[in-house]
């Protein structure tokens, strides 16, 4: 099954935080087992996490280029894993994919977090009591949760994250395919290609955006986030805005940015790097180089909107608000 993600991007970590990867040179079912665990109980409620099999690393980053697995193995692995996966308790299945990537054979996991936790697995699967316990992620590594660590996560049983909710004021006809296809494209995911032929359910339920039963499915928050075009239909204030104050702050203009989150993300970095951030020139004496400084770090603005956007809390109903003043130090 493709994976919603283009897999260059992931292995070199460009679109996933490291915490949420594990590389491993081969195949060890006792240790994925205990990863994929980790990664549905989800304590940080980061979305799970990405194992990748055929990859050696060090210090948490890959070692290019990869082993690679024996591809006649690689089926025999989904198998097994199939199984093994039947141990956690209660039942969790991820996504997998076999992939070929510079060239090698790997097999890709995605462990989304589980709207069922907390989730246990056995200590040694091939110990005949199958002793259970809890996996948490703790930056790169997976490790048993401490007592006081499982008294969290059965606190966030009831808990699952506001985007990854079922909306049950939403239908699967309000998540626009030609935004899924759009954002896929712009990944370089291959599920694009089955956008012209799967319906959105089953587009949906590959994405994680999709759940239900098969007679109540439902969208969940971060497809409506994401792939329509007017989100604050359904989360009033999920929007951004840009207030610019004169230099005497008694005048102001104010800028507003709606739409899907990425989308939202894109117009308001255009507009800050087109209208707000101002470059100056200085003229050096006997130098052919001028000195060129800016108002404002773009790097620094864009992380900080992008964090704004991905870690606020939507069930609040404020918008994001940035404050930029004309009078910057430098001008």
């Amino acid at each position: 099954m493709p994976l919603p993600i283009n897999v260059n991007d992931l292995i070199n970590g460009n679109t996933i935080e490291w915490e949420r990867l594990e590389f491993k040179k081969g195949w060890n079912p006792n240790s994925v087992l205990h990863t994929i665990t980790a990664f549905a109980n989800d304590i940080n409620n980061w979305g799970g996490g990405y194992i990748v099999i055929g990859v050696e690393e060090k210090d948490g980053k890959p070692i290019l280029p990869p082993k690679g697995l024996n591809k006649k193995r690689i089926d025999a692995m989904q198998k097994q894993l199939l199984n093994l996966c039947n141990l956690i308790k209660p039942n969790y299945f991820p996504v997998l994919e076999p992939v070929i990537f510079q060239k090698k054979h790997i097999l890709i996991i995605w462990a989304p977090g589980g709207q069922n936790r907390p989730y246990s697995c056995p200590i040694n699967i091939t110990s005949k009591t199958k002793e259970q316990t809890y996996y948490l992620r703790r930056y790169s590594s997976t490790v048993k949760a401490k007592e006081n660590e499982k008294v969290e996560l059965y606190n966030l049983a009831g808990k699952i994250p506001f985007d990854d909710r079922i909306n049950h004021h939403a239908e699967i006809s309000d998540i626009k395919p030609s935004l899924i296809k759009e954002f896929l494209n712009e990944i370089n995911s291959r599920l694009v290609e089955d956008t012209n032929i799967k319906p959105i359910e089953e587009i949906g339920k590959q994405m994680n955006l999709i759940d239900g039963s098969t007679e109540y499915l439902k969208p969940k928050n971060i497809a409506l986030m994401m792939f329509n075009n007017e989100p604050h239909h359904f989360f009033p204030y999920s929007q951004i805005e840009i207030v610019q104050f004169q230099k005497n702050k008694d005048t102001f203009t104010e800028k507003v940015f709606q739409g899907p989150l990425n989308i939202q993300i894109k117009e308001t970095l255009r507009y800050i790097s087109s209208m707000i951030i101002q470059e100056k020139i200085i003229k050096v004496p006997k130098k052919a180089e001028a000195i060129r400084v800016f108002n404002y770090p773009y790097e620094a603005i864009e992380e900080a909107v992008v964090n704004a956007v991905y870690h606020r809390s939507y069930e609040i109903r404020e918008p994001i608000e940035n404050e930029s003043s004309l009078k910057a130090s430098l001008f």
